[in-house]
C-alpha cells in the first residue's frame, strides 16, 4: 500500500513572528511623543526655553552663553574660585568674559532635579534660578529681569 505524499511546494515557506494573524504590533508611544529625550535633554531644553523667554525682553542675553553642568566643580569654568566659602550647593552661576570667551551662565542640573518634585516644579525653579544669573549678570533685581519672578 502506497500512501501518496503531497508534493513539496516549490520555494520555501517564509517564517513571520505574526503567528497568530494579529498584524503588525503598532507603534511604542504616540507619534507626538519623544521617546528618546533624556532627562539632561529635558532640562537643558528647560534652561534654553527661559533663555529665550528673556531674550525677547533682554536682547544682549543673545550674546550670552547658557551652559547646563551636572554638578558644581566638575566643568572647564568651575576651577578653585567657584566652590568658594558656601554653605549650600549653588544651583547656578555666572562667569564673566574672559580669556577669548563670551559672558556665560552655568545651571547645575543635579542641584536643580533634587530641589524638585515634578516637571512642572522643575521648570519653574529653572526659570527662577536663569533669572537670578541674568539678574546678577546684568546688575538688576530679579524682578526687574522678570516681573513674574518668584509668584508663579
Amino acid at each position: 500500500m502506497d500512501v501518496p505524499v503531497p508534493p513539496r511546494p516549490a520555494q520555501p515557506r517564509i517564517r513571520r513572528r505574526d503567528r497568530h494573524g494579529r498584524g503588525m504590533r503598532g507603534p511604542i508611544a504616540p507619534p507626538q511623543v519623544p521617546l528618546s529625550v533624556t532627562r539632561a535633554d529635558a532640562f537643558v531644553d528647560l534652561v534654553y526655553d527661559s533663555r529665550d523667554r528673556l531674550e525677547r525682553r533682554w536682547p544682549q542675553l543673545s550674546q550670552v552663553d547658557f551652559l547646563v553642568l551636572e554638578v558644581p566643580g566638575t566643568g572647564p569654568d568651575d576651577g578653585p574660585e567657584a566652590a568658594g566659602d558656601e554653605e549650600t550647593v549653588p544651583l547656578g552661576r555666572v562667569v564673566p568674559a574672559a580669556g577669548g570667551y563670551r559672558d556665560r551662565i552655568v545651571i547645575y542640573r543635579r542641584p536643580v532635579e533634587i530641589r524638585t518634585k515634578g516637571r512642572d516644579e522643575r521648570a519653574l525653579l529653572v526659570h527662577d534660578v536663569v533669572v537670578e544669573q541674568v539678574a546678577e549678570l546684568l546688575g538688576l533685581a530679579p524682578e526687574s529681569v522678570d516681573p513674574r519672578y518668584g509668584q508663579e
